[in-house]
């Protein structure tokens, strides 16, 4: 592959992770079958691959493969001969369209124009399972590749194809409309539409591949769709808890990367660099989340950590024993291999290194291939004064899939204690 090809599947790749989400809405709105709108998106990739190498990136590169998507559908349309009973719902909506651009919307109250969210609750629909709901998601509003899917769930990259094929089936079996639920369907739908937006937020905070370490534009999308669900829904404690915990994660994005281009650890980062308004909004939303009847859910007890975190002045200032206890308490409402990884941690800064090696022992059967675990350990290891086995621990980490900017941290960290030596 020459310069010029890999520039432009490189830029392909960035168009599709910004644009994706608007572009699959987009055409779902027109076509009104999701499945069909990913496959149409897909299809305009593909030319975007073959033909910008020799024409060049156009101007406006997300617009061109929207466009080259509906030319497409329309050219369906024509060989189903069913493009003259589509044209009257076009009309309509351009119509629409324009009415709205010239008077004020003075309609229902409870209505939403935004095609993301529209789009969310398509994905995260019951008729899926969870775990479909989430790839189809990830894979339709994050543009994560399969592969990056199947990291973030921790699953193989056959089973992630597999559930997002057969979610994009099930939801053509079941006629799901493109629609932002009703009031009454809409507290059933929620967990599993809060989960997606934080894995897309999550995406933002740390990409799970690629050069860059983080995306804020991504993290930006979902504090968006996370304040739309709080106007959907207000008095949910759960989102209050979830925009709460992403105010306080966004916060540190002005801190989170260094002068090389590469992430900080919590201990390492400028905490003047901080955004104190975004800090000041995460606790307002936590208050808000916690005066509620039925205390703290998931998102809330993980904002409550978040706050730890941005109210200490110093790392070594941190109240990691109030930490604990808030890992303590949500291991028992939401138990995972993950969060045990995590209270791990904040037992390493209360009980020491060793008392935390082995409990990240007895997640190795569930986490042995997940970095942040090999990386973890290797810190401790440090900590405890093992050099040798913090170096292939670092190593080990560096080689497990994930972030290239990571990667690249945890080989100058190996490199940097072998030097140092025992």
């Amino acid at each position: 592959m020459n310069d010029g090809d890999l520039h432009a599947r490189r830029a392909v790749e960035a168009v599709w992770r910004e644009e994706s989400a608007r572009i699959v809405a987009a055409l779902t709105r027109h076509t009104g079958d999701f499945g069909w709108a990913e496959d149409l998106a897909q299809d305009a990739l593909l030319e975007a691959v073959a033909k910008w190498p020799g024409s060049g990136i156009p101007d406006n590169p997300g617009a061109w493969l929207l466009a080259v998507a509906k030319r497409r559908a329309i050219d369906g349309w024509r060989r189903r001969e069913r493009l003259q009973a589509r044209e009257p719902l076009l009309g309509a909506e351009v119509l629409e369209a324009e009415r709205r651009d010239d008077v004020p919307e003075r309609g229902d109250p409870d209505r939403i124009d935004d095609d993301v969210l529209r789009l969310v609750f398509v994905a995260c629909h019951p008729v899926l399972t969870p775990q479909a709901r989430l790839a189809l998601t990830l894979r339709t509003v994050a543009g994560l590749t399969t592969e990056e899917i199947a990291r973030a769930l921790l699953m193989t990259v056959p089973t992630v194809q597999q559930r997002i094929v057969r979610a994009k089936k099930t939801l053509a079996e079941a006629k799901v409309p493109f629609a932002v639920p009703d009031r009454t369907e809409r507290p059933t739908r929620l967990a599993s539409v809060l989960q997606v937006v934080y894995l897309l937020f999550t995406e933002g905070y740390a990409a799970a591949a690629g050069d860059h370490p983080i995306r804020p534009d991504v993290a930006r999308e979902a504090v968006r769709l996370a304040r739309q669900l709080r106007a959907l829904l207000p008095g949910e404690a759960e989102i209050d808890g979830l925009v709460a915990l992403m105010e306080f994660q966004s916060s540190r994005f002005g801190a989170r990367v260094g002068s090389d281009g590469l992430p900080l650890t919590l201990a390492e980062q400028d905490r003047r660099r901080w955004d104190r308004s975004a800090i000041a909004r995460g606790r307002e939303a936590l208050q808000r989340a916690d005066a509620s009847t039925r205390g703290l859910g998931y998102y809330g007890v993980q904002a409550a950590i978040a706050e730890c975190h941005a109210v200490a002045e110093t790392f070594d200032g941190t109240d990691w024993d109030r930490i604990l206890r808030l890992y303590d308490a949500l291991d028992r409402l939401a138990p995972s291999p993950v969060v045990r990884l995590n209270r791990a941690v904040a037992v390493s800064m209360v009980e020491g290194p060793g008392a935390a090696l082995d409990l990240i022992g007895g997640l190795e059967p569930e986490l042995g291939d997940f970095r942040p675990l090999r990386a973890v350990r290797a810190e401790l290891l440090e900590r405890l004064g093992r050099t040798d086995a913090a170096v292939a621990e670092f190593r080990a980490a560096a080689s497990l899939p994930g972030n290239d900017a990571e990667r690249r941290v945890l080989l100058r960290r190996a490199e940097s204690l072998g030097q140092a030596g025992p």
